[in-house]
């Protein structure tokens, strides 16, 4: 019987494998693995950009609809009475001391 995690085997395949304890963690990741990325970025950008694009001009539509219907209208309170008036203007008299 075999141990667990050895490969089966079939005649005429060759299997290889390297334990995990000699493997490096970031080989290659940032000599290869980061200047790549701006590349593959610019390659993907017209399938993920107007989806973006399109979701952001929704987006702001929307909330500008959103807050022009909250808005009040100020043809309706034009008849309005102020609530809180100023109050009148003192007057003063003089008085004659004799």
């Amino acid at each position: 019987m075999k141990q667990f995690g050895n490969l089966a085997y079939i005649r005429g395949i060759l299997y290889f494998r390297l334990s995990p304890y000699e493997q490096k963690a970031f080989a290659g990741a940032f000599k290869k693995g980061l200047p790549n990325l701006v590349p593959r970025t610019f390659m993907t950008l017209p399938y993920w950009l107007p989806p973006f694009l399109i979701a952001g001009m929704v987006y702001h539509c929307v909330e500008e609809a959103y807050r022009k219907s909250k808005r009040k209208n100020p043809k309706d309170y034009i008849d309005e009475v102020d609530p809180n008036p100023p109050p009148p203007p003192v007057i003063e008299t003089k008085e004659k001391c004799s």
